[in-house]
């Protein structure tokens, strides 16, 4: 089995990355481009300023549109991690008596580390419903709990990042809303890859990420229901309905906004291309690597799975391992969300799955965008043999110490 060839710094290389970020949109450019041009604070009264602030509005009423709600209800964050604090933080300060937060065991990180703060710090109780092994929510376990008249907030993402499984968010809404449950998904990943309506009754707080459908990193909005009672996270100059305090940048909302119109009118055709590419990297990774194991569900239905999501895992392999040796190749995954590669831990997602460890550990994650192609396909297909053997050779020891 030949070594895996390492490319050079100028060599072409494949991106099979778009869920961690995906590459701008020219028209986003153009239009951070052209509001950069235009001096002063959206907050200020003076002649620049009312033109930022007309940026800015116009950027929030073409999202809300895009989105199916009002304007009003479009809060402009620095990204999908703050969006998500400001939704469990303050979902759960505003409560009136609730401790206790409900959560799916396979969110991000953005909504498990601030909810596991507010356990730690502030005496909040969590309840996690069980999941099936594809990683969707138990409905009948999760009503069950929202039986609880203690419960403050119930937060399940809309389409998980790591194995692309998609939650019936509607039915859970209206489960929350049957009890007067505030509800939160973490809608990044399904923009632009699904057909989402963020106006579905029992909806009252959703999040969006700018750089995950071809906007500017550091730029993204928690869509908050009109009636919700949410606390800030900071405080200001009370920008943003006084829940989100800062000054604003209009050139990032603004590209933020035509990126997101553009997703969202290209979702059909979007999904239809990449369902295609991601069956036939499915099928001949499958076929070429002895082993490999599609995680997640494997359906190609809009409520079952994300259409350029493909989480495999490596039979005796670790993934950590086996991304750089694919990296070496020219070829960009990741071992699953991208916030947390490099830690060598098996994804919480996998395990609440019910896969094994080792399973988990040599999973690696390939995600599909816009610019993706059959040749991106052929090129990892032609790069993993040597590698998986490569990998394989490497993790022996430890293979065997763990058997």
């Amino acid at each position: 089995m030949p070594l895996v060839t390492i490319t050079s710094v100028n060599a072409p290389r494949v991106y099979l990355d778009h869920a961690a970020t995906t590459p701008m949109r020219p028209e986003a450019q153009q239009a951070w481009l052209d509001a950069s041009q235009v001096r002063g604070n959206p907050s200020s009264l003076h002649a620049g300023g009312r033109r930022a602030r007309r940026i800015v509005e116009e950027a929030r009423e073409q999202i809300a549109q895009s989105l199916q709600v009002r304007p009003s209800e479009v809060v402009f964050t620095a990204g999908g991690t703050e969006a998500n604090n400001l939704a469990v933080k303050g979902l759960a300060w505003a409560a009136q008596g609730g401790r206790t937060i409900i959560r799916s065991p396979i969110e991000h990180h953005a909504v498990l580390d601030p909810t596991d703060w507010l356990a730690k710090a502030q005496g909040f109780v969590i309840h996690e419903p069980a999941v099936d092994e594809w990683g969707r929510v138990d409905v009948d376990d999760l009503t069950r709990l929202l039986a609880d008249s203690d419960n403050a907030l119930c937060t399940v993402m809309w389409a998980n990042n790591e194995i692309g499984t998609v939650q019936p968010v509607a039915e859970i809404a209206a489960r929350c809303e049957a009890v007067g449950v505030p509800f939160h998904t973490d809608a990044v990943q399904a923009i632009g890859m699904l057909p989402v309506n963020m106006g579905i009754p029992g909806l009252t707080a959703a999040t969006v990420s700018g750089h995950k459908l071809g906007g500017p990193v550091g730029v993204g909005a928690l869509i908050v229901d009109r009636d919700a009672r949410i606390d800030p996270l900071l405080h200001g100059g009370g920008q943003e309905r006084d829940l989100r305090s800062g000054t604003l940048d209009a050139a990032s909302v603004s590209a933020f906004a035509v990126a997101l119109d553009l997703a969202v009118a290209e979702q059909a055709h979007l999904r239809e291309r990449l369902i295609t590419l991601r069956l036939s990297l499915v099928d001949r990774v499958c076929a070429t690597i002895q082993g490999a194991v599609l995680q997640g569900d494997p359906g190609i239905d809009a409520t079952q799975r994300l259409p350029g999501n493909v989480a495999i895992s490596f039979a005796d392999c670790e993934g950590d391992a086996l991304l750089m040796l694919l990296d070496a190749a020219g070829i960009e995954c990741s071992t699953g969300s991208a916030c947390t590669s490099g830690v060598p831990e098996p994804s919480h997602v996998l395990l609440a799955m019910g896969v094994d460890g080792g399973a988990a550990r040599g999973t690696l994650r390939f995600s599909l965008g816009r610019n993706s192609t059959e040749a991106d396909v052929d090129a990892l297909v032609a790069a993993l043999p040597a590698a998986v053997e490569r990998a394989r050779r490497a993790g022996s020891p430890r293979i065997a110490m763990r058997s």
